[in-house]
């Protein structure tokens, strides 16, 4: 039996209190405890992107995190961007502009993507292209993706 400990955070908006084991990962809390799977298990390394977070506003790879240091946090995840503007705005752009093929790297590279627009809203093709570095797609090249997150960038209220 593995030692365990209570924590509260905020999970997209919602103050949130879980029991986890102190060796968990924040990736295995959010998708087998607390039951959201938008985040996905790519490498277990924090090499591939696909279970990027945003811990207190800032992209973190969420399988090398412990869950525990997510206590008295601010954690979002893909379900998080559901209401937010500008995760809307990428929304319509990974879609529009074909930036999606498998899926499977698009949680992760949205919200890689998520946290380059709220530090620079007005990228360029380069700082974006430096921004979603150490999230890997294997389906499309990247030249979609880059599309979109400069759409996005573009796109009016």
């Amino acid at each position: 039996m593995s030692l365990q400990q209570e924590i509260e955070f905020t999970l997209n908006g919602v103050p949130t209190r879980v029991r986890v084991p102190v060796d968990m990962s924040a990736l295995d809390m959010i998708r087998s405890v607390v039951g959201l799977t938008g985040t996905k298990y790519g490498c277990g390394e924090g090499e591939c992107g696909a279970c990027t977070i945003l811990l207190d506003g800032v992209s973190v790879n969420a399988c090398l995190l412990f869950a525990v240091d997510c206590d008295g946090r601010s954690v979002t995840t893909i379900e998080g961007l559901a209401d937010d503007p500008i995760g809307q705005k990428l929304e319509k752009a990974f879609v529009e502009a074909g930036a999606v093929q498998c899926g499977f790297c698009t949680p992760g590279m949205v919200m890689q993507s998520r946290a380059l627009l709220a530090k620079n809203p007005n990228p360029t093709r380069e700082e974006i292209q430096r921004g979603i570095e150490g999230n890997l797609c294997r389906c499309t090249g990247y030249v979609k993706i880059v599309d979109a997150v400069a759409a996005a960038a573009r796109a009016k209220e």
